[in-house]
């Protein structure tokens, strides 16, 4: 089959064909020009906020990344310094360990400055300096920045040291909130708010309180047993937890607390936790 033959263009048909070529590279150039316009103005109009945003951005992390180095950096020294401290008083040196003990209480962070402060404070109870030590777990107790762990604990330290000289109510305002089953200051919380208990004549619920601390597996054997006495004293009926708990704590509560069923409320403190 014959191809047919192409026709050779008019030069009409050539001019307009290079026309439309030109006009196409023209619009594409004055698109391009718009284009540039457009992200000039954007410039002119954004360009300072954008930058200063950047500059902004490009700082805070480079301040996060300069202030978690040295939150790194400061937590290791803390930690090296509170093994310090514990060396010097295990090495029966607490003069030493105090001062060790201050700097961090100074310049530590908040854990650190709150495990000094009580460690401190263990220094002067040691040193039958109960008014210091009583101070220092006051402070703790009352640093908000503190770990709550931390802030319990000195708040059961520090009314055990002033329980004698505090009035009861107060006793039991500041520990019934961790008297509760559960709580791992129970036992301790415990024993000093039963105390407060008889002081206020409540023998009934001193005993009640003695008696849930005597069956409560999370407490120590020690308190356990002596809350078992002092429930046996009061009246309360321990003998189904000495049967049914078992153990070193259980066998010294049925040796040593054979359990009147009434007798007087002994008036002594508990011992300190």
């Amino acid at each position: 089959m014959a191809l047919r033959p192409t026709r050779p263009q008019t030069r009409a048909e050539q001019l307009a064909e290079r026309n439309a070529a030109q006009a196409d590279v023209f619009m594409r150039e004055v698109d391009d020009a718009l284009r540039e316009d457009q992200m000039m103005a954007a410039l002119r109009r954004w360009g300072k906020p954008v930058g200063a945003a950047i500059v902004v951005g490009l700082a805070a992390l480079g301040g996060g990344l300069w202030w978690n180095s040295h939150r790194a950096e400061q937590t290791e020294r803390n930690s090296e310094q509170l093994t310090i401290a514990t060396d010097q008083i295990e090495a029966l040196n607490p003069k030493a360990a105090d001062l060790t003990l201050a700097g961090v209480a100074a310049d530590g962070g908040k854990g650190a400055k709150a495990v000094a402060q009580l460690m401190q404070a263990g220094i002067a109870a040691q040193a039958k300096k109960t008014d210091d030590a009583a101070k220092l777990y006051a402070a703790v107790a009352a640093d908000d920045s503190a770990p709550k762990p931390y802030r319990d604990l000195a708040n059961v330290r520090e009314v055990a040291l002033r329980f004698d000289a505090m009035k009861p109510e107060d006793v039991v305002a500041r520990l019934k909130p961790l008297a509760a089953p559960g709580n791992p200051w129970f036992g301790s919380a415990g024993e000093l708010l039963a105390a407060a208990y008889l002081k206020q004549g409540h023998k009934e619920m001193a005993a009640q309180l003695f008696g849930a601390i005597s069956k409560d597996k999370d407490t120590p054997d020690s308190l356990r047993a002596r809350s078992r006495q002092m429930a046996g004293l009061l009246g309360f009926d321990a003998v189904e937890d000495i049967a049914a708990g078992g153990g070193a704590g259980a066998g010294a509560g049925a040796d040593a607390a054979p359990a009147p069923s009434a007798a007087p409320a002994p008036s002594a403190a508990p011992a300190k936790p």
